[in-house]
């Protein structure tokens, strides 16, 4: 399996700081946010990885990430998102041919976590997998819906709803066989004007298609000013309990 991470978009949300890099380079505690989607993949045995960016500064992933060697990838290629404001599955579109019909791991580039997705990786074998977990404010995520009559099935998934119906939010990593393109072709452009991957998650649950799990570990997006705050606090307060 390949991994692809999304590092596209314009970062507004994080404005000024994203006047002078991207969203995805800036530090989360003492790393660049970007390097916590390497090494989840890496850890997850992942190490061939597509990073998808766009905007103004796709020049600076370069100089920081190089060829990835030192994360203990053998392959990273970089690909440019021309649209930053198409949205996730649009993002994901430019990976076809990197993906060379096998399947992908995708993570969301502001996404830190420690969880460990090697047995998810190691036993997927088709349709779609999506990783819930338990937040304070759903209504920023995909949210799921599970069977109240069956724990295991899962239903339905919200994009950003104004009253989420739970707590599950979606987050940023997904596993997904090579069919993922052909769905992305078939959606349209949400009242966002963005090709959103919950659509796509949809007509993978539609089919029957769609596993899920939940996420273990600690799990952050970072993408607004609360949330990479969270985050470093997290991660400065882990590297001081491992040095003792």
């Amino acid at each position: 399996m390949k991994g692809v991470i999304l590092a596209g978009g314009l970062g507004t949300r994080l404005n000024p700081l994203t006047f002078v890099t991207n969203k995805h380079l800036l530090p989360v505690y003492d790393k660049p946010m970007i390097y916590y989607p390497i090494e989840t993949l890496v850890k997850g045995g992942i190490t061939e990885v597509l990073i998808v960016t766009s905007g103004p500064h796709v020049g600076h992933f370069l100089g920081l990430l190089k060829n990835g060697k030192e994360f203990g990838l053998t392959h990273l290629e970089y690909a440019y998102q021309e649209k930053p404001d198409g949205g996730i599955a649009d993002a994901l579109s430019i990976a076809r041919d990197f993906a060379d019909n096998g399947p992908l791991a995708v993570v969301l580039g502001d996404n830190t976590t420690d969880a460990d997705i090697s047995e998810a990786v190691k036993n997927f074998k088709s349709g779609g997998h999506v990783f819930l977990r338990e937040v304070p404010d759903p209504q920023r995520y995909g949210v799921a819906t599970i069977d109240p009559n069956d724990k295991t099935k899962l239903i339905d998934i919200v994009e950003k709803p104004k009253n989420p119906v739970s707590n599950l939010a979606v987050t940023g990593l997904y596993l997904y066989d090579n069919k993922v393109f052909d769905f992305i072709d078939g959606i349209q452009p949400s009242d966002r004007g963005e090709l959103e991957i919950t659509d796509v998650n949809n007509m993978y649950l539609k089919k029957g298609e769609l596993g899920w799990s939940m996420l273990g570990g600690y799990w952050t997006d970072a993408g607004t000013f609360d949330t990479l705050y969270r985050a470093s606090k997290y991660w400065f307060e882990k590297h001081q309990q491992d040095k003792k």
